[in-house]
């Protein structure tokens, strides 16, 4: 069976869940964080973001002491199902 999260890089200290996504153009990559804005409202869960003009780089931070949780992984999820991934 495969990891649906596998395109997710995951780090333990701090813990935490990243992912670069790329874009052919600046209109594709606008409609994803407007997108992504409105999946973090509904959810209440921020990620940090980094972009540019063809890509995002997502990282979703786990709760202070605690891992990457169902709550966090499900979230990534959403992300990916944003861009159908």
């Amino acid at each position: 069976m495969s990891d649906p999260l596998a395109n997710w890089e995951r780090r333990k200290k701090p813990a935490t869940l990243s992912r670069r996504f790329d874009f052919p153009d600046y209109a594709a990559t606008r409609q994803f964080l407007d997108e992504l804005a409105d999946l973090s409202e509904a959810d209440n869960l921020y990620p940090n973001i980094s972009f540019g003009s063809t890509y995002a780089t997502l990282t979703i931070e786990a709760p202070e002491d605690s891992g990457i949780g169902e709550r966090e992984e499900g979230f990534a999820l959403k992300v990916d199902g944003l861009i159908g991934a």
